[in-house]
C-alpha cells in the first residue's frame, strides 16, 4: 500500500502503521479512511496529502 505525505506538516501516513490517535487500525489504506480524517499533526484534511 502506499504512503501519503502531508504537504502542510510532513507527517507520513502509513497504511501497514494506521492511525492510533485517531482510532484507524493498522492495515487501512489512506482510501479506507473517513473524509472527515485529519492529519495527527497539524489537522490538515486529506486532500492536502500526496502520494509517495
Amino acid at each position: 500500500m502506499d504512503k501519503y505525505r502531508c504537504q502542510i506538516c510532513g507527517y507520513i501516513y502509513d497504511p501497514e502503521e494506521g492511525d492510533s490517535s485517531s482510532g484507524v487500525a493498522a492495515g487501512t489504506s489512506f482510501d479506507q479512511l473517513p473524509d472527515d480524517w485529519k492529519c495527527p499533526i497539524c489537522g490538515a484534511g486529506k486532500d492536502q496529502f500526496e502520494r509517495q
